[in-house]
């Protein structure tokens, strides 16, 4: 444990941000897994809106540097790959 103030409140600092952040991913596996429930479901509606969550969560998390740009960038490509597969099959 630090004795300076400074590195103290880094110390407080660095454990709020971790419980933030590890919440905030955690939220965008559960906004990933929806989708993956409604595209098993085979309703297209829900699907649909399923993926418009899906990718606006994955916008804002690579905006907050929760992810990186590219690998939001690469989830959205493949979720929505999926999503129009499957759709055209239906």
């Amino acid at each position: 444990m630090p004795n300076i103030k400074s590195a103290m409140k880094r110390v407080k600092i660095a454990r709020e941000r971790t419980l933030k952040n590890a919440s905030a991913r955690s939220a965008l596996r559960t906004t990933l897994k929806r989708f993956e429930e409604a595209l098993a479901s085979a309703n297209m509606d829900n699907a649909r809106a399923a993926l418009a969550k899906a990718v606006r969560a994955l916008d804002k998390a690579s905006a907050k540097g929760l992810i990186h740009k590219n690998t939001a960038s690469r989830k959205k490509s493949r979720i929505t790959k999926r999503f129009n597969s499957k759709a055209k099959a239906v």
